[in-house]
């Protein structure tokens, strides 16, 4: 009965500790929701289970504001949630101008299903006091899809990873074709859950310590000498070719390489799959996307670089970006720009490389929705003035060290490898270098928020205020002299 007693205490205090303050408690910071009915704490990153709890919290809080609901399954069987957030009172979602949102389409570009769910969250915890969002929820409706990568998502927290692996999702490939299925894949050779470098003492190496930092290895010059060689990351010949992390470092299909929209085959476009949509998460997001033509403008959430992007990926593609279009994408990137420190408005093919068949060109391409990729999380955010994540700028060890407090390195270990014999592993963790920090996670969202707020604001809204109808007889009718009125407000803060 005690023992009854104690754990009903215990579930009642941990009840009170998840409820919202006493408004008498607390003061309300500008921007910001004081009093949340759901309680999120943004310094952190969700699995799928965790994102899952957090969309259904939003959803029971705000039953007016937020319906939630899955658009279909991903490989491994987890739901792929949609929350539809909008002002349910005003109207019905389906004649709204809609903006779409997703995250994480990569394993390891994590922090965008924080970033729409922040969305979510900050859009109906300040619809109440917020006379502008109010008004935006009367007029829009966001389709907000957390992580369109479940699997891969939960890969790549619970398994040992590197910051940049996987890309792909969780359907086994034989990498290097020898018959095996990922045999040779990334070993977590101490058992730390994390996949780091491997270094080996050589004189004849071309790398030495930083002598004002032993975490960090500098590449000597042609006539110096140095100290240890790298072995690259850690791993071992687990198939006896003589290779080490083969099939870490071969195909993995890209899951940003399967839409239908200049889709190339793997032997022209790297990571492509089989065919268009071929993988069940990208089909479940097109099916949803063809249902709600009211889908007016759209962003992708990746990682990392600090980018904000706009198509073609296609170099080839002269066509399809039309240049009254290409006017307003450009309008819309340099608010952003303003909105988002550090970030750059590029184009996918001139500024960065050719990706064929990627999610941009396919909702502009193929929906005629105005979409950008933002490439989360820049160096510029260390100190606040260019920075790179390149092995020779030591920014990276420096914020490590004065503002994380040397929480991002494992040092470097000895440890016997079966093929290497006595070397060394030690580097930076999978959460750091492309995820951002717990203390800048919120500010870079709110700030990406604004940026699709900015967006979502200047879709257009079609309203048909005229409609003439004949009768042609025999059950037929002919309608026309329809007029249509597109109606676009200017932004309510510009000058």
């Amino acid at each position: 009965m005690i023992r009854k007693i104690f754990s009903l205490l215990v579930f009642l205090s941990l009840l009170l500790t998840t409820m919202a303050q006493n408004a008498d408690q607390v003061f309300k910071a500008a921007g910001s929701p004081v009093n949340p009915k759901v309680p999120i704490s943004w310094n952190r990153y969700n699995d799928h289970a965790g994102i899952t709890d957090i969309c259904r919290k939003i959803a029971k809080a705000h039953p007016d504001l937020a319906k939630l609901e899955s658009i279909g399954k991903s490989y491994e069987g987890r739901d792929i949630w949609v929350l539809t957030v909008t002002d349910f009172k005003s109207g019905s979602p389906d004649q709204k101008p809609g903006m779409y949102i997703d995250g994480n389409i990569h394993s390891n570009e994590v922090q965008g299903a924080e970033f729409a769910l922040y969305t979510a969250w900050y859009l109906t915890e300040t619809f109440h006091d917020t006379r502008f969002i109010k008004e935006l929820l009367a007029d829009k409706v966001f389709y907000i899809v957390p992580s369109i990568n479940p699997d891969g998502r939960d890969s790549y927290f619970h398994a040992p990873n590197t910051g940049s692996s996987p890309r792909s999702g969780v359907i086994p490939v034989d990498n290097d074709r020898d018959g095996l299925v990922d045999e040779d894949g990334y070993d977590d050779l101490d058992g730390d859950n994390e996949i780091l470098m491997m270094r080996r003492k050589n004189p004849r190496g071309r790398y030495r310590v930083d002598p004002t930092d032993p975490r960090r290895m500098i590449q000597v010059g042609v006539d110096e000498v140095g100290e240890y060689e790298l072995l690259g990351l850690e791993g071992k010949d687990n198939d006896g070719d003589g290779l080490v992390n083969e099939d870490g470092y071969t195909f993995q299909y890209d899951p940003n390489r399967d839409w239908g929209w200049g889709w190339q085959p793997n032997y022209i476009q790297g990571g492509a799959y089989k065919y268009p949509f071929s993988l069940p998460e990208n089909r479940a997001v097109m099916e949803f996307v063809m249902k709600h033509p009211n889908i007016a403008a759209a962003q992708s959430y990746h990682n990392a670089g600090g980018m904000i992007l706009r198509g073609p990926g296609d170099p080839t593609d002269q066509v399809t970006y039309n240049p009254a279009d290409v006017r307003v994408y450009d309008a819309i990137a340099q608010k952003g720009e303003e909105l988002i420190p550090g970030y750059k408005y590029l184009v996918v093919h001139k500024d960065l490389y050719p990706a064929y068949g990627g999610e941009l060109d396919w909702f502009y391409g193929g929906r005629g929705v105005y979409t950008y990729s933002n490439e989360l999380w820049t160096p510029f955010l260390f100190f606040n003035k260019p920075a790179t994540r390149g092995a020779q700028d030591e920014s990276s060890f420096l914020f490590d060290r004065w503002l994380l407090f040397k929480d991002a390195f494992v040092d470097w270990h000895e440890f016997d490898h079966p093929q290497y014999g006595k070397i060394e592993i030690g580097g930076f963790k999978k959460n750091f270098g492309r995820a951002h920090p717990g203390f800048l996670l919120e500010s870079d969202a709110h700030r990406n928020m604004s940026f699709t707020i900015y967006h979502a604001y200047h879709t257009p809204k079609l309203v048909i205020d005229s409609l003439q109808e004949t009768n042609l007889g025999g059950g037929l009718k002919k309608n026309h002299g329809y007029r249509f009125e597109y109606t676009f407000n200017a932004y309510p803060f510009e000058p």
